[in-house]
């Protein structure tokens, strides 16, 4: 409940605020990209000091590879299959994309983020131990600012509140990372359990790193924190290229995220149009997540 508070609250309060000022509004936009940069910044930082990092490194990452793939492949040929069989229709016309080699650099940019924050944090400074909590405050000026953009994009908030398209994708984002958790199981010789909570994180690798351990030890809990920290990052990557073609993909792919840390990036390249969906499909994702992870590890 508190994880969902502090993403509704902020970005209802931006909402509330009408913002018509074209150089403010410009502001705003500023702010969310350079946020987006210090969030992932912090991410880093804060693996950096993650327990029992050094120990059982091995069979984590394999656990966390393995458990990865086969979830982001099933969850990639669902989504592919939905798009193909209900094609999302929008009006938003897709605006000039820069060239595949500029979006790739993009993407390694974020990611360069995360690499910066990882190595300053293997110097274990004092400071740097409330990475977490500052990440935590950036990501609620983050929502606030996504809901000032929302008022200001002229949206109701039925179209906020009701998108059967969010919905939709939720729905087989869901059954589809599921089935890959079972088969991550069955190639790691784990119970089917373990590998549906594995699956249940959908790249919110902070709860499922916690919760996972509580119930099944440091290397489990390291490897559901790796999982679904590959799968977002991964999705960051996918985003810019396969928005204008796979909008059901890209959406689903970002799990619970797109409700909060891919919310920018999912607006930036696809339009204010997704951002209800996106809303919608990170909001069910988010509140089923801690769900499963606790029905599947009792």
């Amino acid at each position: 409940m508190y994880g969902l508070m502090i993403i509704l609250l902020p970005l209802i309060a931006g909402y509330l605020l009408h913002v018509t000022r074209v150089s403010l509004l410009r502001r705003v936009s500023q702010m969310l990209s350079a946020l987006v940069y210090i969030i992932l910044f912090f991410m880093g930082t804060s693996l950096a000091f993650l327990d029992n990092l050094s120990s059982n490194l091995l069979a984590i990452f394999h656990i966390a590879f393995i458990s990865m793939l086969c979830i982001l492949a099933c969850s990639l040929l669902a989504l592919w299959l939905l798009e193909r069989r209900v094609p999302w229709h929008h009006p938003h016309k897709q605006q000039a994309l820069p060239s595949r080699l500029h979006m790739a650099l993009e993407s390694l940019k974020l990611c360069g983020s995360v690499l910066g924050g990882f190595l300053l944090g293997l110097s274990q400074w004092s400071l740097l131990r409330h990475a977490s909590t500052v990440s935590e405050y950036a990501l609620m000026l983050m929502l606030f600012l996504v809901g000032i953009q929302l008022r200001s994009s002229g949206m109701t908030l039925r179209q906020i509140t009701l998108n059967r398209r969010g919905m939709l994708v939720a729905a087989v984002s869901l059954c589809s990372a599921l089935l890959g958790g079972i088969l991550a199981a069955l190639w790691l010789g784990l119970p089917i359990k373990t590998g549906l909570a594995l699956a249940s994180g959908f790249g919110w690798y902070s709860l499922s790193g916690i919760l996972m351990t509580e119930s099944f030890g440091p290397v489990i809990g390291s490897a559901a924190f790796f999982n679904d920290l590959l799968r977002e990052l991964i999705t960051i990557m996918l985003i810019p290229v396969l928005i204008s073609r796979q909008r059901s993909m890209t959406l689903g792919l970002s799990g619970a995220t797109s409700m909060d840390f891919t919310l920018p990036i999912l607006q930036r390249t696809g339009g204010m149009e997704i951002v209800p969906a996106a809303i919608v499909h990170g909001f069910i994702m988010s509140l089923l997540a801690p769900i499963l992870i606790a029905l599947f590890s009792a």
